[in-house]
């Protein structure tokens, strides 16, 4: 790209200046031929004092002149060995084209100018000027003066090789400075990935060394905090288990030494009725704290718990899709099903399978009659991603960020939608998130609606590609 803004700035300066030079001496020898009262170019051209007379000064630039018709009169050459200008007086039996010239108007009157070789009359491409020649308003031939582009492509083509040489350069050293800026960079990071691998086994005294002050040093900063408050939520979490099993242990024990000691006797039937209103208490107390037990495990963990498992996901796809067959009939789509044989992934078998009902439900009603229905699922190393595409009505900008909330409905960008609640969606992506993934949707406007998920690889897989370490 640099190279090309170069180029064109010296072509189109050098193409400049060459043009205004053309023009000028193109006048200047019109000028001189129509001042001497030329009637006929033959007998003017072959008067040897005459074309020494037509020479032009400067060395680079040579001159035709034809007559009326085009036939070629007169031509000069520059001597390969010599440099010097050579004259040839010719017959006009060569004839000349201007088709590849584009007129021009000027207030020295009209002129042609472009690049040409004349059909190869000459042996490189040259910049030229062409001017009318005229006597008593009448034509008489043309006069044309022209200069090579050899010059100039040579100019260009040692500036783009300098230019090349250049950027390689500038890019060698970019990709050195690179490399040890990154390695700058990452040296924390891959501490704070180190650090995140001991919290997962529930360690939480790993903490990321700390240099200098620029962003990555902050980010290290927020990290060792993350981790100090990580630690705290570990010592809560203790501190709340101590305290349930407390709480449990203090209700159980009073319970169970009344209820021995109304079946041993000791204490008299006129008393149980006192004691066993005091374990009815107790009772009713237990069931307060395990109901607040179980509300906060909803909260921290989630209601449902899930069994991974390693399954093939391409079946599972497959048998949803069977199962929609009458529908997928009904509305006449099109099914595209990209997938490998068998592509084992890590997951909850009864929840992907409701999470990819749900989304081939959503997009077998909300495509188009006719439309296309494409489930595509594809392995990345250690995730496999699955997709489903409904061509029909999209979704707004607006809409998009909401779609899976609870409840959520938007009649004017999916207005099929007349029976459902709203939750088949939240349920889908609360299934992918609590499978530590993500669950997203793209709209294109004239086209439809992909929804797309990944999900771990199967174990065996990622050991395969490298992703899990053997053993």
């Amino acid at each position: 790209m640099l190279s090309f803004i170069f180029t064109s700035m010296i072509r189109s300066y050098s193409s400049h200046e060459t043009d205004n030079l053309l023009i000028e001496t193109s006048y200047t020898i019109k000028e001189r031929i129509e001042g001497n009262g030329v009637q006929n170019l033959d007998s003017f051209i072959k008067t040897e004092i005459m074309a020494r007379f037509l020479l032009i000064n400067d060395a680079e630039m040579n001159m035709l002149v034809c007559n009326s018709d085009g036939g070629l009169l007169f031509l000069t050459t520059t001597d390969p060995e010599t440099g010097k200008r050579v004259p040839q007086i010719l017959n006009g039996t060569q004839t000349l084209s201007f088709d590849s010239l584009q007129k021009q108007e000027s207030e020295n009157g009209d002129y042609y100018l472009g690049i040409s070789n004349f059909d190869g009359v000459l042996e490189t491409d040259n910049r030229v000027c062409a001017r009318e020649l005229e006597y008593n308003g009448k034509n008489i031939g043309y006069v044309l003066v022209m200069k090579s582009t050899a010059a100039e492509n040579a100019v260009i083509a040692v500036t783009q090789r300098a230019v090349f040489t250049s950027s390689l350069w500038v890019m060698l050293a970019a990709v050195i400075a690179i490399y040890f800026i990154t390695e700058r960079l990452l040296h924390p990071l891959r501490s704070m990935t180190e650090a995140t691998k001991s919290f997962a086994k529930g360690d939480f005294s790993a903490r990321v060394p700390v240099y200098g002050r620029d962003e990555v040093s902050e980010l290290a900063i927020a990290f060792n905090h993350m981790a100090e408050s990580l630690a705290n939520l570990e010592k809560m979490r203790n501190t709340f288990l101590a305290s349930v099993s407390h709480d449990l242990r203090t209700p159980m024990t009073t319970i169970a030494g009344f209820i021995d000691n109304i079946n041993s006797g000791a204490i008299p039937p006129e008393k149980q009725g006192y004691y066993l209103g005091v374990i009815s208490a107790e009772v009713h107390r237990l069931s307060r704290l395990v109901s607040e037990i179980l509300d906060v495990s909803r909260l921290e963990s989630g209601d449902r718990k899930f069994n991974f498992t390693d399954f093939d996901v391409s079946e599972v796809a497959r048998l949803i899709l069977i199962s929609f067959e009458q529908k997928i009939e009904e509305k006449k789509l099109d099914v595209i099903f990209e997938s490998e044989d068998c592509v084992p992934v890590h997951a909850d078998k009864d929840a992907i399978y409701q999470v990819v009902y749900n989304l081939c439900h959503n997009a077998i009603k909300f495509a188009k009659e006719g439309g296309q229905l494409a489930i595509r699922i594809t392995p990345e190393k250690s995730k496999v991603r699955i997709s489903v595409f409904d061509e029909g009505q999209t979704i707004s900008k607006e809409d998009i960020p909401y779609v899976f909330d609870r409840f959520y409905k938007t009649d004017k960008s999916r207005g099929l939608d007349k029976n459902g609640v709203g939750l088949g969606l939240y349920i889908s992506k609360t299934i992918v998130d609590a499978h530590g993934e993500t669950l997203s949707v793209t709209s294109e406007e004239g086209r439809g609606c992909t929804f797309s998920f990944t999900l771990p690889a199967a174990q065996s897989v990622q050991k395969k590609n490298g992703a899990l370490p053997e053993g």
